[in-house]
């Protein structure tokens, strides 16, 4: 018999929006978000420019969003670029619409 792990009391939905609230937790990532939502595609060297944080301090944000599946990214070098991941994004505005009625 299988023992019920915290794990096994959370919804699927329940742990994604989770995941998407951490990945929202901080200003700089809902400035990217808001940069790129602005945008069909933005470069990475694009956003260094327009945010007040170092390259190195951009890339670990940027990666906690690929990570939380809200952005994507087209790795071409020497650039990569990264757009709102569109499936994920109308995902999450309806987790959190449900979440918040």
């Amino acid at each position: 018999m299988k023992k019920n792990t915290k794990e096994d009391y959370f919804t699927v939905d329940q742990k994604q929006l989770a995941r998407f609230a951490k990945a929202l937790g901080h200003p700089v990532r809902i400035a990217i978000l808001e940069l790129l939502d602005a945008q069909s595609c933005c470069y990475h060297g694009d956003m260094a420019e327009e945010l007040p944080i170092a390259k190195s301090t951009l890339s670990q944000h940027l990666n906690e969003l690929k990570d939380a599946g809200l952005i994507q990214g087209d790795i071409t070098p020497p650039t990569v670029k990264y757009c709102i991941n569109k499936d994920n994004w109308l995902l999450a505005k309806k987790l959190f619409v449900t979440f918040l009625k």
